[in-house]
Order: structure tokens, then sequence, then C-alpha cells
């Protein structure tokens, strides 16, 4: 099913609308055209949101870093004085751990609401503006169609003598830019709220600890469940539970009966390590039962981190992976990162060598939701392979199998649009629950509009699939990170790399895969 993207009082189709009209009033031959067009353009509502309230919430939030950078001290103190080997909370975790993590919280908290201020201000002063813009603009356009006087009958609409020439052409002046101020004010507004939602709603979701709704667990496991990251890596951009992730984890724990809860926390107390307790619950956000968790437990038990991140987290995000170290010969980013299970890569066809780019995107984006999916394919059904070959060999049947579900071309070419939105329900739909829609994207103001929803998505942990096609051919990859107006693009040619906002809005998507491929012509978005 194809969903809407601009809803005409939407910012988006309010700028869209006035972008046509600036288009035609210049050139509007005639007096009744004119009026037409005017009072078109005055219909257009006005850039919404009060500018002075959103400044009163902005210094609210930056009133309360003080408060935060507080709390920051007396946990910073308890950190350093030293702590016994004291377990707590109901999953069993190491009290200096817990303390670790509050203070990482803490951080990000002060973060949270340094940022939101920031935003919050910027937007203010954005509408602010904009308003001044749209006021200006629709005092010129009145101007002008006053200057016109009553529409014209039938009959005199059919010559203009030389001064009522002169008359429409001096109005039409007038009212072009007035309606230039406008659509003018039409970008500046709805540009800054599409930044401050983008923003807010990053901060919103790495609110993580919260997430977690449930009453089966201690705040104090929230928080250590919330804090762990896949090893060796930067937790911060590698964290193992999304925020969609400990949102369903939550929920699906509360739904469990007695006994299947009594199972759930004893294995999580019996974990050997926060990491292979994050998976265990990830596995639960997954949808799986306890049973399965069960199986899965017994397969990961004991296991190292290091093991535990190559057999279970597909994508680890390196610190330096958004540095711009500009484009290679065929129009890809220089700065891509390989993504492997020991030397082999996670490659349509094993080699790079299949069309099967639809399939093979949605088989990474499941085993990064889904650790016992992930685990399958690298450790096998024992669970205890740790061999690239045969990892290849059950990597490229189940890229055959989700190829051929979807009823994907002969010889592993190509996949149609119902077959891909097929798929993504039944693969990653099944894990987070949602229902993917298929977006349409056949202009620069579409790929601008639909923006808020594939950030909201990806920042909750949610992959987005998207199309991009060029002179020569398409291509499917998969949007799966969010990091300002950064968007982080997983090719199933085995890499991942970021793209800018204005790269996805503007034809630039040759810097995930070639310069062949620019254009994103259609996303797949959770609803």
């Amino acid at each position: 099913m194809t969903g809407s993207l601009r809803p005409a009082d939407s910012p988006a189709g309010r700028r869209a609308r006035l972008a046509r009209l600036c288009e035609k009033i210049p050139g509007a031959g005639s007096k009744n055209d004119l009026l037409d067009m005017i009072d078109s353009a005055l219909s257009v509502d006005a850039p919404k949101g009060d500018p002075g309230t959103i400044e009163t919430l902005g210094k609210r939030y930056r009133d309360q870093i003080d408060d935060v950078g507080r709390v920051y001290d007396r946990v910073d103190r308890v950190a350093r004085k030293g702590l016994p080997e004291v377990w707590v909370g109901d999953t069993s975790v190491l009290a200096s751990e817990v303390v670790s993590a509050a203070n990482r919280a803490v951080l990000q908290m002060g973060e949270a609401f340094g940022g939101g201020a920031v935003v919050l201000l910027t937007l203010a002063d954005a509408l602010t503006v904009a308003r001044k813009q749209d006021t200006e603009g629709r005092g010129k356009l009145g101007q002008a169609r006053s200057s016109l006087g009553g529409r014209d009958g039938f009959f005199d609409d059919w010559h203009e003598d030389d001064g009522e020439e002169a008359a429409r052409l001096a109005a039409r002046s007038v009212a072009s830019d007035g309606i230039e101020l406008m659509h003018k004010a039409a970008v500046t507004a709805e540009d800054a709220v599409r930044v401050a939602v983008r923003d807010l709603n990053k901060w919103a979701a790495e609110a993580r600890a919260g997430k977690m709704k449930t009453g089966e667990l201690t705040a104090v496991d929230k928080l250590m469940l919330a804090d762990t990251g896949a090893a060796n890596a930067p937790t911060e951009l590698n964290e193992i539970l999304s925020a969609g992730d400990l949102e369903r984890a939550g929920q699906r724990m509360d739904r469990l009966s007695g006994p299947d809860e009594a199972a759930m926390e004893r294995m999580l107390a019996q974990a050997g390590s926060p990491e292979e307790r994050a998976y265990l619950m990830k596995a639960l956000a997954a949808g799986h039962s306890v049973k399965e968790i069960e199986e899965f437990q017994g397969k990961i038990a004991g296991k190292d981190p290091e093991w535990l991140r190559r057999h279970l987290t597909p994508v680890v995000t390196a610190e330096d992976s958004m540095d711009d170290e500009g484009l290679a010969q065929d129009g890809s980013n220089n700065n891509k990162d390989s993504v492997l299970f020991h030397n082999q890569l996670w490659i349509q066809g094993g080699d790079g060598s299949e069309g099967t780019c639809v399939a093979s995107s949605t088989v990474n984006a499941r085993a990064m939701l889904d650790p016992l999916y992930a685990l399958d394919l690298t450790g096998g059904p024992s669970g205890q392979e740790d061999d690239p070959d045969a990892f290849r060999q059950r990597l490229v049947a189940e890229q055959h199998r989700l190829h051929t579900e979807g009823e994907g071309g002969d010889n592993w070419t190509g996949m149609g649009q119902e077959g891909q939105e097929r798929i993504a329900d039944s693969t990653l739909g099944s894990a987070t629950g949602d229902d993917y829609r298929r977006h349409d994207l056949d202009s620069a103001d579409d790929r601008r509009a639909i923006l808020d929803d594939v950030e909201k998505a990806v920042a909750e942990g949610k992959p987005v699939p998207v199309d991009v096609s060029g002179d020569t051919g398409a291509h499917a990859m998969m949007i799966i990170g969010q990091d300002g107006d950064k968007l982080q693009i997983y090719n199933p040619w085995g890499t991942t790399t970021w793209v800018s906002e204005d790269d996805f809005i503007n034809g630039n998507m040759g810097k995930a895969s070639n310069s062949e491929l620019n254009n994103a012509y259609q996303v797949y978005v959770p609803q």
C-alpha cells in the first residue's frame, strides 16, 4: 500500500502549494486568473506555532542543565570512591557497573536537555522570521488584489486596453514579490520544524531506560540493559537494545505468564555478562517465546563478549564512520565500513555476483533486529560454529529463500514492489510488530516530506528499506541509523556508510553505492 506524503495542511504541503504559485503568478495572463491565484495563495495557512511559547520551553530546558550537573557530581563522587563486589537488581548486576551506567545516563540527560534547549530556541527564532516574512507577503498580495478591483465579466475578459494591461502587470509584479515572501516563509518554517522534529525524536529515543515500562524489572536492571553495547565498539553508537527493543521487551515481559516470567528472570540472573543479558532481552523484543529463548541461552551461555558481538551483531558502527573522507572514483564515499563475519562479507550472493539486493538487505536488517536469526546464520543449527565458509552458504540460502518468497526475478535478479513490501512485513515487521508501507518519492519535496517518518523509525531501531535508481538500473539498500543530519545506509554489497539528509533529498545517494544510483525513488516505512 502506498502512503500519503504531503497533506495539504502540513508544512511540506503548504511549501509545495506556494512553490507552484510562485511559478504561476508571474505568468498570469488575465486579471481574473491573477485574482484566482492571489486568493489561492491567501487561503494557505500562515506558519503555525507560537514562537514565545516555544522560546519559554527552550529556556526551561536550558535551566535544567545546572540541576543535571549537580546530579552528575554526586554520581561521580560515588564512582570515584570505589565499590565492593555487591550484586544488585533482579538480574544480579555489579553495583560498580550500575554506577558507571548511571554516570553515563546523567551525561546523556544533560546532553538531551542542552540539545533540546538549542533545538527549541532555534525553532522559535526561525518561526519569528517566517511569520514576519509571511505577514509581509500577505500584505503585498492584498495590495495587489485591491489595485485590481473587481473581477471582469465574461465579455470584459475578452479585451484588455493598454491601461488595464499596465494595471494588471503592475499588480502581478507586486503579487509576485508577495508570493515569493510567503514561499520563503514556508520554506523557513518547514525546514526548522523538520530539524526540530528530527532532533527531538532522537533525544526522546535516547531516553533509553525509560522506554522499558515493565514493573517486572528494577530500575537498576533497566538502566543496565539500556546501557550495554556490543563488545569492542563505542557504546553510544552500538547499543545492543535499541529504543524500540527496550519498549517491546518491556511490553512482552508484562504479558508473560507467571511461569514464563519466572523463567525469563532466572535466565537474566544467570547470564554470564551484561552483553548476554541484553541479547536475551533483544530476543524477547523480537517476539520469541521463552522456550526459544531458553534454547538460545543454552547456545550462547559462557561465550565471551567478542564472540557474542561477532555472531549476534552484524553491523558495528566505528567512531570515525561519519568522518568526511571524500569520494572514490565511482562516486561512493571513501569512508565505508565492511560488514563482516570473520573475512566473509554480509553481501548479496556471497560475493556480490547476484541481483538479490532486496532479499539481501532484508536478511541483514532482520539479523540486526533478532539475535536468534543472526545466530542461525553465523553459528548454524548448533549455534557453535565459527566458520565463515559455512556462514556464507547459509547466508546465500536465506537470501534465496526470501527472494523466492518475494517472487523475485529469474536467475536471482530483481524483485517487484509487492514482493518487497511482503518480505518487509514478514521478515522485519514480524520482529517489530509494524506494518511496512511503501511511499513513492517522485520529487525532492516528496523525499523531504518523508524524512521525519524515516528518521523517527531508525531512531527507534527500525530499519527502513530504500530503493535507488539511475539511468542504468535500480538497487535496494537499507537505512539503519540516524545521527544529526546524517543517515546510515547498509548496502548489500557488504558495506555501511553515512549520507546527509541533503544527499537523500537532492539525488546524491550514489555516495552509498555509486554515481549511477543517485535517486531515492521509494522507501518502505514501518507504521
